[in-house]
């Protein structure tokens, strides 16, 4: 008997263990790069995936700090072409969007070398997402969270505006881009009024304010990211202080 007590103690351990591995802060990342006077300026993204066994792994490339992502050049990229030129079994073409934060600060893996050209658009490789087979199979697309790998920390400035996403659970998501992919007329005048537009799930609550002092989004290395019927893009905190939703003093 006492053997079993012994490994159920020695379980209970390891679990709890493992736990406060999950949930114990981790210290703010050093930030060695910034951009300004985001708010409102056109990019695209390129999401190539491979798949490897029962999952998908996604490369996000965006255009940020090489260009603003040329119209004609643009609708002329082709998903086929792409998938066989990279040996890929996905891609997705995420734009054109706008920012919505006003400087973006990056640090450790996000800011890398790894460029392609996607039509002759050229962009930066910007984080990675794996998703599982499992998750493709039965995930819903709109207002479900995707884990993104990345180290980032958005800043909204003091005065702007900030438009939110409250989930029944009480969880908000801050908007980081709003697109024109659903809605090609869509710009950040509407976005006000978006709730008019939004097919809201039951309990999920559309809203604006006003910031009185700079918001602070870090994601320190995994980020939460979803998207509303729209395809405008929002993130929420990680919880367990992976990352935090803080008021700049």
């Amino acid at each position: 008997m006492n053997k079993y007590l012994k490994l159920i103690a020695a379980f209970l351990i390891l679990s709890f263990g493992a736990a406060y591995a999950q949930t114990s802060p981790q210290a703010i990342p050093v930030f060695e790069k910034s951009i300004t006077n985001l708010r409102n300026q056109r990019y695209c993204e390129v999401l190539v995936g491979k798949r490897n066994w029962l999952q998908l792994e996604v490369g996000v490339f965006n255009t940020q700090g090489l260009n603003l992502c040329p119209e004609a050049q643009w609708k002329s990229l082709s998903k086929e072409s792409i998938a066989k030129t990279h040996d890929a079994s996905f891609v997705l073409l995420n734009g054109p969007r706008y920012w919505m934060m006003d400087e973006i600060q990056a640090a450790g893996a996000t800011i890398n070398g790894v460029k392609e050209s996607f039509g002759g658009i050229e962009m930066n490789l910007r984080a990675t997402i794996d998703l599982s087979l499992f998750k493709q199979l039965i995930g819903s697309k709109h207002y479900t969270p995707n884990q993104i790998t990345r180290t980032t920390n958005f800043i909204y400035k003091a005065g702007s505006p900030i438009y939110e996403l409250t989930s029944p659970a009480g969880d908000v998501y801050v908007m980081q881009s709003y697109s024109q992919i659903v809605e090609s007329s869509l710009s950040m005048q509407d976005l006000s009024l978006l709730d008019k537009q939004l097919k809201l799930p039951a309990g999920w609550v559309y809203s604006s304010r006003l910031l009185e002092k700079d918001l602070s989004l870090i994601a320190n290395g995994i980020a939460y990211v979803l998207q509303d019927n729209l395809s405008n893009s929002y993130q929420r905190p990680i919880r367990g202080d992976r990352c935090h939703l803080n008021l700049l003093q």
